[in-house]
């Protein structure tokens, strides 16, 4: 994700809404989505806290009056009475949505955000872009109270431990980096080195004593690797990208790249001359991806220098500058979004889209029609999502999602919403689901949409969900949410936990409703990985006396019980709980956790990154 130099940290796991840090840790408290846009009644709700690995979190503002349990249910925007499916009403892109299956009769009524009446929960108002600092309702706790972990799924082969600029493999000997040059402006001829930080393989090395002492069926931490040296004020460590028998991980101004399957050092650790800002979220089809840095290191600086990688071998490929959009458009701030081989870069107000192989320029997105701006993205394999805001203070504001063709730009559709719904976040892309907010009438709800873009259901379960996002500061980040799934058929949401067991809801997307819930085998909140071969994959946190968990769910037939696919050791449960924005990665069953942020504390012995396995 992206964020101006000196920040409050990326939001951890990830709740509906950024939210101001809460007690607890992957499961911390999180404000509960609004109620369900598409018709069926909720509980009010507070909005989620962050939770994470068990880092502190950024101070949250004093949280403001916001209408409680009890607050008046209404219909949501597909159900109002009388209904949108018997008498002719406004959908949320102007089409009539059809009522929902078994919704209730209720009044009073509020515009939803497909132009049907919208649930009012006693969400409270949300910033101008989810996640901006200081958004009411928190759950009670500070910053020394919370912990941050969040996840991203991947594949790992091995785990190492890094100690102090020294990569601890539980087997195998090492190697050692050296030196360091900056990057060139367009092509080197390889990866490139650096003094600091550079990563060394001990075999055999354990020097937090994290595997002593395992139980029977206790998986073992494999290897581990040291945070590098970064600001006392603290640094941005975004992304970690596996491919092959390689996991990547950026850090400050660095990086590195480890062996999946004994730590040691693959390539690099590669330096750009400052501190990186934004990185796409996953990489290309052939295994690239482009890293942003700032223009210096003066309070002035813009993140608009990017710098492509090639994964499998750390060479860097062609670079160059973002060039301010025109007035009230700059690079101060970008997100970068992968599609294909396309690179799509979004400024505030407009979005350029590069070859990402060769850096060549493929179009812009620019102003269209009524005053709208491009305002955010979301990628997919073959997908790319834009989403506007038209009319800004005019009577006609409004945000639209559109579908681009990633390769020339084209808009393949286009769904306009009502007056006072924003897209925050998209939970998945293909197939499209998103989560909506609407701050003037305190409500949110999550919507999902045909390939070709025609509304298909809302969530109507009557419950609490706390997915994990990130915090996004001046721009959206649609894709910085963690802990949710999604498969072709249906959406997986964890249910808000502090520090107990929470349960994962299985919610159709052919028609909203709840498939089946599942609770966490222990006394720690679980939340979603991804899903494969007919399963759910999910990971459940530590607690002060257990080791994390991946386990599996069937997600067909009748029986939905939890399989335990590695059960991370004791001994290594404080440092596996204390990652900092933690980004998870499970592949081949192994699981690497890697901190989001450093904090900059050199008596912390601080963690990079970590794998576990048996």
């Amino acid at each position: 994700m992206t964020q101006p130099p000196d920040q409050p940290p990326h939001g951890g796991f990830g709740a509906p809404q950024d939210q101001p840090p809460g007690p607890g840790g992957f499961g911390t408290a999180q404000p509960p989505p609004a109620p369900g846009a598409f018709g069926a009644p909720q509980a009010p709700q507070a909005p989620p806290a962050q939770a994470g690995f068990g880092a502190p979190q950024p101070p949250a503002a004093p949280p403001q009056p916001q209408p409680g349990y009890g607050y008046p249910q209404q219909p949501g925007p597909y159900g109002a009475a009388p209904g949108p499916y018997g008498q002719p009403q406004p959908g949320p892109y102007g089409q009539q949505q059809p009522r929902p299956y078994g919704y209730p009769q209720q009044a009073p009524q509020q515009p939803g955000p497909y132009g049907a009446p919208q649930a009012g929960y006693g969400q409270p108002p949300q910033p101008p872009y989810p996640g901006m600092p200081g958004i009411p309702g928190a759950a009670p706790g500070g910053p020394a109270s919370r912990k941050k972990t969040a996840l991203i799924i991947g594949s790992a082969v091995a785990a190492l431990l890094v100690i102090g600029g020294t990569v601890f493999a539980v087997t195998g000997g090492g190697d050692e980096g050296g030196g360091g040059k900056k990057p060139v402006a367009r092509h080197s001829d390889g990866p490139e080195h650096s003094a600091t930080s550079s990563p060394t393989t001990s075999g055999g090395a354990d020097p937090d004593h994290l595997n002593d002492g395992r139980g029977p069926g206790e998986a073992k931490v494999l290897w581990y690797a040291p945070a590098p040296d970064a600001p006392a004020s603290g640094a941005d460590a975004p992304g970690m990208w596996i491919t092959g028998d390689t996991a990547v991980k950026a850090a400050y101004k660095q990086v590195f790249a480890f062996g999946t399957g004994d730590g040691r050092t693959a390539w690099g650790p590669l330096s750009l001359p400052q501190k990186i800002c934004a990185v796409t979220p996953r990489q290309s089809a052939d295994d690239k991806v482009v890293v942003a840095y700032m223009s210096g290191a003066g309070e002035h600086a813009k993140c608009n220098q990017l710098q492509q990688l090639d994964l499998r071998t750390g060479e860097k490929g062609w670079s160059g500058e973002v060039a301010d959009g025109g007035l009230f458009d700059s690079a101060l701030t970008i997100e970068l979004t992968v599609s294909g081989k396309t690179l799509m870069v979004g400024r505030s107000q407009s979005g350029t889209a590069y070859d990402i192989d060769s850096g060549k320029k493929l179009y812009d997105k620019k102003r269209y029609g009524a005053a709208c701006f491009p305002a955010a993205y979301a990628g997919g394999t073959d997908r790319l999502i834009q989403v506007s805001s038209c009319g800004v203070g005019t009577s006609g504001e409004h945000e639209e999602l559109q579908e681009l063709d990633p390769a020339n730009g084209a808009v393949r559709w286009t769904q306009k919403l009502k007056k006072g719904w924003e897209v925050s976040r998209a939970y998945s892309v293909d197939p499209l689901v998103v989560y909506l907010t609407n701050r003037d009438k305190k409500t949110w709800n999550i919507s999902s949409f045909t390939k070709d873009g025609k509304f298909r259901s809302e969530v109507t379960v009557d419950e609490k969900f706390a997915p994990r996002c990130g915090w996004a500061i001046l721009e959206r980040e649609l894709q910085g949410c963690q802990g949710v799934a999604v498969d072709a058929d249906t959406l997986y949401l964890p249910t808000d936990a502090t520090v107990s067991a929470n349960e994962i809801v299985a919610v159709g997307l052919a028609d909203g409703k709840e498939k089946w819930r599942v609770k966490s085998p222990s006394d720690r909140p679980m939340y979603p990985l991804k899903t494969e071969g007919g399963k759910l994959v999910a990971y459940v946190q530590p607690s002060y006396d257990t080791g994390g968990q991946v386990v599996s769910v069937p997600t067909a037939g009748s029986a939905h019980r939890t399989t335990a696919l590695l059960r991370n050791p004791q001994g290594a449960a404080d440092v596996e709980g204390a990652f900092y924005d933690g980004v998870l990665d499970w592949t081949g069953g192994r699981l690497f956790i890697s901190s989001g942020r450093l904090s900059g504390d050199d008596d912390s012995k601080e963690k990079l990154i970590m794998a576990f396995g048996n």
